[in-house]
């Protein structure tokens, strides 16, 4: 499709400047200041800021708008790593139909803290997945976005105002919204200086006196028996590593390193269905964890060295036939980015994530001039934090 400069400008003059950078349009139609995928055209199936056009390359969108501290289009931080291209953009386009089936139940701190907020508000939820929070509560306005264009299909398909976006750059002018989330998405950043940029992002666009919840999975996992089947990885990916190879991962030692149930959102019969033909596979996936076990079994010395590791290769096992719904699985087999399990009848995705350690979160924050942390936590496995932009 080639690219539709003045159908975008008309649709950004429309959104009254709510965007300001490059995002990824396709057959799109402006309602309500933003710009909202269409169930005739949906968004290209991309897991980068780009647009496909006749010869079938990518190409980068240019900025409309550009402010100087907005100008990072050759920054190391705002180019994608390619462990997160692999592990995180293309393991969650291969399985979005089948990770939205077990994404319906709402967290109860996530949802305390969208009740607070007061009537009228504008909601930027970054990283909304299947959308399931977008209209979480009927005197808020929510808008959401994802870099996994699956999944914002589907929030399309419910009605919900999405646009396709990377959470450390987000299309919307500064101090846009009323309030902003993220939940579960920074664990699958790479880098802390794309970490840092992802949370500078959510209270950049919120107006002053702004909240923002944010939630990682934790290094401290209340279950240890699910870590000690996670693949760490063999070293720490240094800053902005984008090499051409697949990730070395740890040789196995005393750690099981073999795939491992996850806690699921439990509920839809789809999903129970899927559970049967995997045996127990993904049926535990923290923040929504429903059964917090103590592993006796672990030595205190096996447990002191999971909790130096913070990058993980954590599975999805995506049932057989779910995996054929696209040719995406086919692919990832074909390039070793997943493997097949004919035990349990799936093609099986590793996704990449560094957990977070105590205290890490607020000191990612603890440079910024314009925000202060009003409140951090744990909960079921997860580091929280919600800061107020204070200028």
């Amino acid at each position: 499709m080639v690219f539709n400069a003045s159908r975008l400008k008309q649709c950004v003059c429309r959104s009254f400047g709510a965007f300001t950078l490059p995002i990824t349009f396709s057959d799109i139609i402006c309602h309500l200041g933003v710009c909202k995928t269409t169930r005739e055209g949906k968004v290209d199936m991309a897991s980068n800021l780009c647009t496909l056009v006749s010869d079938g390359e990518s190409h980068t969108l240019p900025s409309l708008v550009v402010s100087q501290d907005q100008i990072c289009s050759v920054s190391n931080v705002q180019s994608t790593p390619e462990i997160e291209k692999k592990y995180v953009h293309h393991v969650y386009d291969a399985i979005a139909p089948h990770f939205s089936s077990t994404r319906f139940a709402k967290w109860p701190k996530v949802a305390t803290f969208l009740k607070s907020l007061p009537s009228g508000s504008l909601v930027l939820d970054a990283g909304c997945g299947n959308g399931k929070y977008l209209g979480f509560s009927p005197d808020c306005f929510f808008i959401g976005c994802d870099i996994s264009a699956p999944l914002i299909n589907i929030c399309a398909d419910r009605g919900h105002e999405v646009v396709v976006a990377d959470a450390v750059n987000l299309p919307y002018r500064t101090g846009f919204g009323d309030a902003a989330i993220s939940i579960a998405v920074f664990h699958h950043l790479s880098t802390e200086n794309r970490r840092k940029k992802a949370i500078q992002e959510l209270v950049r666009v919120v107006k002053k006196g702004g909240l923002v919840l944010i939630t990682v999975w934790a290094v401290e996992q209340e279950n240890r028996s699910l870590v000690t089947k996670w693949t760490p990885l063999s070293e720490k990916y240094v800053e902005e590593w984008i090499g051409p190879r697949s990730p070395r991962t740890r040789s196995p030692s005393s750690l099981n390193l073999e795939s491992i149930p996850e806690t699921e959102e439990s509920g839809s019969r789809e999903h129970l269905k899927d559970s049967k033909e995997i045996s127990i596979e993904n049926l535990q996936d923290t923040m929504h964890s429903t059964c917090q076990t103590k592993d006796d079994s672990l030595s205190s010395k096996i447990k002191n060295n999971d909790e130096n590791h913070q990058e993980y290769f954590v599975p999805w096992h995506l049932p057989y036939h779910r995996a054929e719904v696209s040719g995406a699985s086919a692919c990832a087999l074909a390039n070793g980015l997943a493997k097949k399990d004919d035990k349990k009848g799936a093609v099986v995705y590793n996704r990449y994530y560094h957990v977070f350690s105590e205290g890490e979160l607020e000191r990612l924050v603890s440079g910024m001039d314009n925000a202060v942390i009003v409140d951090q936590f744990f909960d079921k496995s997860n580091w929280c934090v919600i800061l107020e932009k204070t200028l």
